[in-house]
């Protein structure tokens, strides 16, 4: 039986500040500067990317103290490379609170990656750095106004649905070739369903719903995209099937192994925008140094960005933790070995127009290591190309970069 804790004693100045501290760096960890009735998030504040260049603004969600049954969220945002405001609002209303039952609204004006998937029941995952984010060159502009449900079917099992609204238009020169029309901007009607199970993760109940208290693997992550054509005027008519599975071995938070398996498939007309680029974060430059940027968490180090396209593909990556070197209090570097696999397919390239990419289908492999943690969370990593799609250059299959990881 769990013992009760000891009452805090609010007169204890120093115990009390240091409650505040430590609750502080939990909401900054968690992505949030929390206020009294709106918690700005810091997502926003600062990034880079080719196309926008520095992009900076503001963006939060009001709190629980404001209402634990409505909520309002925001963002804007600009680019000082495209010289162009992004922006989005929405809210939500509490419809349950025993399943944690919400119905949302947005409308979004805002870029996206292409090739890009965004699973909808994804926790928040927040970094002060998002390394791939630099180097990300191939985006679409999107205007989604969007509903959603969401809903905790039971403590270890999460769902929602979304129906949204998009019109489309790609940053770069490409048209999507059907049925004798070119198609450089369009609409897509979709409708999302997607289920997270996290069946060895521990919950406990909280006035806004379940938590989850305690990190559990397997995760498991499935979700269903339909595209229906001539419904709110969208012009295409596809299918995705997206599955993904994250499983740790060990039970020692420094030393132990993670696996991560991602699959997806498109099934009909899809454009690129809405494939598969199974996330590679190596730029096109000549030598190696010119290429030394920042190693991504689980992105395909030597491919190179646009290099590969699929309407079908898997990845398997596997990453093994070393005890971390007990050099100093402080000092504590980790080394971390890799190995990535990743295999994909078209049916049919020859409908995407001004752009140039290969198949993945004979299978790209790649393997090294990372030395985290060496100095303020800075680190190195290596890693090599080979196999179907290693380069007659050497030096083409090498991406040499540096790793940051802060934890709270």
């Amino acid at each position: 039986m769990a013992q009760s804790q000891e009452p805090i004693d609010v007169t204890n100045e120093p115990q009390r500040d240091s409650i505040n501290k430590n609750l502080l760096l939990k909401s900054i960890g968690n992505g949030y500067f929390p206020t009294k009735y709106f918690n700005f998030d810091l997502r926003y504040l600062v990034k880079y990317n080719h196309y926008e260049g520095i992009r900076t603004g503001l963006g939060g969600v009001t709190n629980h103290t404001f209402s634990e049954k409505f909520r309002f969220n925001t963002y804007a945002v600009y680019g000082f490379r495209d010289h162009r405001f992004k922006y989005s609002f929405g809210g939500g209303i509490r419809l349950a609170q025993k399943t944690n039952t919400w119905l949302n609204a947005t409308y979004t004006d805002d870029l996206q990656e292409t090739g890009s998937t965004r699973y909808i029941t994804d926790s928040r995952v927040f970094q002060f750095f998002e390394p791939r984010l630099l180097n990300i060159d191939l985006f679409h502009k999107h205007i989604t106004t969007a509903v959603a449900i969401e809903h905790q079917i039971a403590p270890h099992l999460l769902s929602e649905a979304e129906f949204a609204v998009s019109n489309i238009e790609p940053t770069y020169s490409y048209n999507y070739l059907l049925n004798d029309t070119s198609y450089h901007s369009f609409n897509i009607t979709t409708g999302i369903v997607g289920f997270q199970w996290s069946p060895f993760s521990k919950f406990e109940p909280t006035p806004i719903g379940m938590r989850e208290t305690k990190s559990g693997f397997p995760k498991f992550s499935f979700q269903y995209t339909k595209s229906f054509k001539n419904a709110f005027k969208g012009d295409f008519d596809f299918s995705k099937f997206d599955f993904k599975v994250i499983e740790k071995i060990g039970q020692n938070p420094n030393h132990y192994g993670q696996i991560t398996l991602v699959t997806g498939m498109a099934i009909g007309d899809a454009p690129l925008t809405h494939l598969y680029h199974a996330y590679p974060n190596n730029i096109t430059k000549e030598k190696i140094l010119q290429r030394f940027t920042v190693a991504g968490l689980n992105s395909f180090e030597t491919m190179y960005f646009n290099e590969f396209f699929s309407d079908k593909f898997a990845t398997i990556q596997f990453r093994y933790f070393l005890p971390p070197f007990q050099i100093s209090d402080k000092l504590k570097p980790q080394l971390v070995l890799i190995s990535r696999y990743a295999i994909g397919d078209m049916d049919n390239p020859e409908r995407h127009d001004n752009i140039t990419f290969s198949s993945l289908k004979h299978g790209f492999t790649e393997s090294g290591f990372e030395f985290n943690k060496l100095l303020f969370g800075f680190g190195l990593s290596f890693t090599y190309r080979y196999g179907a799609y290693h380069l007659p250059n050497i030096s083409d299959n090498v991406a040499f970069k540096f790793t940051f990881n802060v934890s709270f």
